[in-house]
């Protein structure tokens, strides 16, 4: 039998895109389903395909389905045609609608012994604890594996991917994780572990944003270009592609096109607090972010960028 450290080490390496090969030489083509198609689930099921593994996709909005297949998706009338094979794979928008097409549609009840379930959208944390109750009660092997990174990113196979769940079930479905992102991240056993770490990371991403937007309000009310401010910061106490990149959309006061928009924002930020509700663990510049956000929507900028707090702060300074 191998040691502790040495099973470690394979964890690692198959969660390294670095490994990918190596990896992919132990391995064959994996049937797989991808429900839920928007920016970022298109992007990572043309991943897939482009890896070589078998993909049927469903969308509720059937033309979101015509570029995949042109990639050699095939295309399926139900969600209960792509709950199968070895893999299903889901990416859907938020709690709504994950709940409609999982839990009221009943996909669990008829899904094929051996499946394992990979959900990667951003969910609460009481869904998540709910999702891996069902899936127990039902047979279905169950990964939770939300990811950090935009669409672009997505696109380009780099996300950082958190995965957690059974170790044996996450070792079925990491030749696609690894067509998905740079590095999966093995997070834990419970599933809705890799759902509550994404959504502090998401909550400190806000923050990040919120900072930002008041501290170019500060420097431009004493007559400082922003981008001056944000040329130093960037390349001493904060650099990052955070800071750069949504200083940057700040600073030139461009919020569209959106990459990740206000609105998916606000909704993170509140589960980001609800998390933090049930376990009686205040945040207090989370609250902040969010009426920002709320403020946002009000002024009709919920599908711009999140960026767009930086145009909540100048405007609450006047400006």
């Amino acid at each position: 039998m191998c040691s502790t450290g040495a099973r470690a080490a394979r964890r690692g390496l198959r969660g390294d895109r670095s490994s990918m090969t190596l990896i992919g030489e132990r391995t064959q083509a994996m049937d797989i389903g991808f429900i839920g198609l928007g920016e970022m689930g298109g992007a990572m099921a043309s991943n897939a395909l482009k890896a070589g593994h078998t993909v049927r996709v469903w969308n509720r909005s059937r033309d979101k389905t015509r570029a995949l297949a042109d990639q050699g998706a095939s295309v399926v009338d139900t969600p209960e045609q792509a709950f199968s094979g070895d893999a299903v794979f889901s990416m859907l928008a938020d709690d709504n609608a994950l709940r409609s097409v999982l839990v009221e549609g009943g996909l669990l009840k008829h899904a094929s012994k051996g499946l394992v379930h990979v959900n990667m959208a951003t969910i609460s944390a009481a869904l998540a604890v709910e999702l891996a109750q069902l899936h127990a009660q039902h047979g279905v092997a169950y990964v939770a594996a939300p990811v950090l990174g935009r669409p672009d990113v997505a696109a380009a196979g780099k996300l950082n991917i958190l995965a957690a769940g059974a170790d044996a079930d996450i070792d079925r479905v990491q030749p696609v994780l690894d067509a998905m992102g740079q590095k999966t991240w093995r997070v834990g056993q419970q599933p809705e572990h890799a759902n509550v770490l994404k959504l502090a990371a998401n909550f400190m991403l806000a923050s990040a944003i919120e900072t930002v937007g008041e501290a170019a309000a500060l420097v431009t009310g004493h007559g400082i270009e922003a981008q001056t401010f944000l040329d130093v910061i960037t390349n001493s106490l904060f650099p990052g592609p955070v800071y750069q990149g949504y200083g940057k959309m700040i600073a030139e006061r461009r919020y569209e096109p959106a990459l990740f928009k206000a609105r998916l924002g606000l909704k993170d930020v509140r589960l980001a607090i609800a998390a933090g509700d049930a376990v009686n663990v205040p945040l207090p510049v989370a609250s902040v972010v969010r009426d920002n956000l709320v403020d946002a929507l009000a002024h009709g900028d919920g599908e711009k960028d999140f960026a767009v707090l930086g145009q909540v702060a100048a405007r609450r300074a006047g400006r």
